[in-house]
């Protein structure tokens, strides 16, 4: 089979992905095996591939938004049928065992593995997961429409939940890529006016024909304070900046798995009057479920670019310098090969 693979990170333009051979893997007893179709690109890949996170293991193959089909199965795995189409998500597997994942908490989980991160992921033609953590795609989505539901919109869905916004209430979002582009359809099909602050005229313009309420440049003032905030950007910068256009006892949700530094923040002016920041990790299967039932229910319908496998490097490059609206997504093709 092909697969995109990273020995060691490297600033995307010198394109560190390689395209290489090598054989299909072998689901484990508890994993199915499923032939890639389209894997989203998400910027924890880039993240990944720039060394913002380390690497945990060398050469790992990127990629945890995988929409393919099941191809094999490991000897006790019996949740899904050769040819159900299915989803792999970041989350691969947790203990199930500790404090955290008794209390449904298992995004926590200290012994929790991730697609694309402890093993490879989707940016090739086969991957393997362990059954319990795929999940069944809505036959309402194209293949290359559902890709960036798995990672984008779970953990957009899961920082709206964090934010605390309610129905009806005014929602700030700062970044406006594949997750957001996801959350902001979320939030007007709950009745929330949104208010959208993003640096590229492509994604403002994205923006208000989702619906946005206002949208205007990263540092303009919103034209209302948020009862909840959404910082997608991953940039430390920007958090004093939400806070101070975030209505007293509302609550700041950080979606990023890395961020650049935060500056010291002024606690009358940022966090007095019982304004909240929280953080966001990764997601639990349930974030993921729910996510993919109120995507199909609105519908969601997102916007993507697509690209074949090799280009790889060409789409994380323009995913990196805001090349592109909404979500970009790698296609393996017909006729991938083992």
């Amino acid at each position: 089979m092909r697969a995109m693979s990273l020995a060691g990170p490297a600033p995307v333009e010198s394109d560190p992905l390689r395209l290489d051979s090598r054989p299909a893997p072998s689901p484990g007893p508890d994993e199915i095996l499923v032939r890639v179709i389209a894997c989203g690109v998400c910027r924890t890949d880039l993240h990944i591939v720039e060394g913002d996170l380390p690497l945990v293991r060398s050469p790992i193959v990127p990629g945890h938004q995988v929409v393919g089909r099941v191809e094999g199965a490991g000897s006790g795995a019996r949740r899904f049928r050769p040819g159900d189409r299915v989803g792999i998500a970041w989350l691969r597997r947790t203990c199930g065992a500790c404090d955290a994942c008794r209390r449904g908490r298992e995004n926590l989980c200290e012994s929790s593995e991730f697609t694309g991160y402890h093993a490879d992921g989707g940016f090739a033609d086969y991957a393997v997961v362990p059954e319990a953590f795929a999940y069944a795609v809505p036959p309402l989505f194209g293949d290359a429409e559902a890709a960036p539901l798995l990672c984008a919109g779970i953990i957009g869905y899961r920082a709206l939940k964090r934010s605390d916004v309610p129905p009806g209430g005014r929602l700030g979002i700062y970044g406006f890529g594949a997750s957001a582009h996801v959350t902001l359809q979320v939030a007007r099909a709950r009745g929330c006016e949104v208010f959208v602050c993003t640096r590229e005229a492509s994604h403002r313009e994205l923006a208000r024909r989702l619906g946005a309420t206002w949208v205007g440049d990263i540092g303009e003032a919103m034209p209302a304070k948020a009862d909840g905030t959404i910082l997608f950007a991953p940039v430390g910068d920007l958090v004093p900046v939400a806070l101070r256009n975030l209505a007293r006892g509302g609550t700041l949700a950080l979606a990023g798995i890395y961020m650049t530094p935060v500056p010291p923040l002024d606690y009358e002016r940022d966090l007095f009057y019982e304004r909240n920041v929280r953080s966001v990790t990764a997601n639990t299967r349930a974030d993921g479920e729910e996510l993919l039932a109120e995507a199909a229910r609105i519908p969601i319908r997102p916007a993507t670019t697509t690209f074949p496998l090799e280009d790889a490097n060409r789409a994380l490059a323009l995913l990196k310098r805001g090349g592109f609206a909404g979500a970009g997504v790698l296609l393996t093709g017909e006729g991938s090969r083992v």
